[in-house]
């Protein structure tokens, strides 16, 4: 036989449930990445008619930080910063992105000869 004490008052306050871990996660990643991978994609495109291989180097750079973003909290952008949050998987997406949106866009202005490869100093 049950007593009334064994189910829950209809107006009772509810009890905590269970942590909602996905939600945690995407409380602690970052998504502060995205506007430096844009705004480094946005500069190396605008450097790209001084010389061609800008924004290859700039490619390289935000393909390693991908790449660290991917193993480490490390910000090799900067020497002495570590990431409090791991940057979210869409950030991480947006620097390889940019990366190789910049290595497209450095062969399209070689094929193109849109700038020079090495630059000219000086009017030499």
């Amino acid at each position: 036989m049950s007593t009334p004490r064994a189910y829950p008052r209809a107006y009772a306050h509810p009890t905590p449930g269970r942590p909602n871990r996905a939600a945690e996660l995407e409380r602690t990643r970052s998504n502060a990445a995205i506007p430096v991978a844009v705004a480094v994609v946005a500069v190396g495109l605008y450097l790209g008619q001084y010389t061609v291989l800008l924004p290859a180097l700039f490619g390289l750079v935000l393909f390693a930080s991908g790449g660290s973003f991917l193993s480490t909290r490390l910000n090799p952008l900067s020497a002495h910063f570590y990431l409090p949050r791991k940057p979210s998987w869409l950030a991480i997406g947006v620097v390889f992105l940019g990366a190789l949106g910049l290595f497209y866009g450095a062969y399209l202005m070689w094929l193109d000869r849109v700038g020079p490869v090495v630059p000219h100093v000086l009017g030499l």
